[in-house]
């Protein structure tokens, strides 16, 4: 009877101390590759940055009504249902 109860313990205390142990492994991940962000090419399109991130544009893409105003930074305008980029 004994055993049985220190075996429960010991189980429990295990699932008690498993997420603990993976939250804390994973606080100490390596930073992502800032490379992969920096590389990213618009070979043929019209690199732009609207609402904040970084976009390659060409006429006839779908467009954010939105963010006309940065649209038209880049040369292009936003109408039409659906809304392209002209």
């Amino acid at each position: 009877m004994r055993r049985k109860w220190i075996v429960g313990a010991v189980a429990a205390l295990g699932v008690a101390f498993a997420p603990a142990a993976t939250s804390l492994a994973d606080t100490h991940r390596p930073p992502a590759a800032p490379v992969a962000i920096a590389a990213k090419s618009c070979a043929g399109y019209v690199k732009a940055t609207i609402g904040g991130e970084t976009k390659c544009l060409r006429r006839g893409q779908y467009c954010a009504v939105a963010y006309r105003k940065q649209y038209r930074r880049y040369g292009f305008t936003c109408s039409g249902s659906p809304a392209r980029l002209h």
